[in-house]
């Protein structure tokens, strides 16, 4: 049986912080059966990413949430591109949500399918509420997975901080 796991997190983390997110995603995802493990990503920089090559790597399939058409075009930072590519090629199934631009109503709609795919929720999180001018931000999908009921793995490791 597969356990679907979607993320939610920061796209900017220390250069520190990236390979001690790196090996607690390791030891987390260990607990599932790489044969029936799904990852739900939007492949943004930061924690989405890191999350996605972490489910390859522990054998496990990705499924790539894109939240619009243009959303390599408008959102893909030059840095972050290859990267990008490389994952949702990788992916199993890349979903393209109806939207035309990337604009908050689109992320907010891809992180209502993350959540309704979603068996659980890895945050790589600092625990710090969002803004309140931005829906959307990490601290608010945690707070639908909880109300949904789903279990909330939260990664920040000692001595992780955003870049």
């Amino acid at each position: 049986m597969a356990t679907k796991v979607a993320v939610t997190g920061h796209m900017e983390l220390s250069e520190e912080t990236v390979p001690l997110v790196r090996a607690e995603l390791e030891r987390l995802l260990r607990m599932f059966e790489p044969s029936g493990l799904v990852g739900l990503s939007c492949v943004a920089a930061g924690a989405d990413s890191l999350f996605a090559e972490s489910v390859l790597a522990a054998g496990g399939r990705l499924v790539a949430v894109l939240p619009s058409r243009d959303y390599r075009q408008a959102t893909v930072k030059p840095e972050h591109a290859e990267t990008y590519d490389r994952l949702t090629a990788a992916a199993d199934e890349v979903i393209v949500l109806p939207y035309a631009n990337a604009d908050r109503k689109a992320y907010e709609a891809a992180n209502a399918v993350l959540l309704e795919r979603a068996d659980r929720l890895v945050a790589i999180w600092d625990g710090q509420p969002g803004s309140e001018e931005k829906a959307g931000t990490t601290a608010d999908v945690v707070a639908g997975a909880r109300s949904a009921g789903l279990a909330v793995d939260v990664v920040w490791p000692a001595g992780a901080s955003r870049g």
